[in-house]
């Protein structure tokens, strides 16, 4: 059984998103910081942002994921 995170207030929120928002910070640095797994950040994403601009940052993310991989 997966234990529920504690609620998140709004500041801390808000630092996630700019997290993840950034071409910096990867998925694993928001998880040693925040403890969230990529698919509850995602989930955080959806819920915080509007529909297209969540679409458009899935997209980014995606496209400089594949990119980082052929540079390793």
């Amino acid at each position: 059984m997966t234990a529920r995170p504690a609620p998140l207030d709004p500041a801390t929120i808000s630092e996630i998103i700019e997290m993840a928002l950034s071409d910096h910070t990867s998925f694993t640095q928001i998880r040693d910081l925040h403890g969230l797994s990529p698919d509850q950040v995602k989930s955080l994403m959806r819920a915080e942002l509007a529909p297209g601009s969540y679409r458009a940052w899935r997209k980014r993310v995606r496209t400089f994921g594949d990119r980082r991989e052929n540079y390793k």
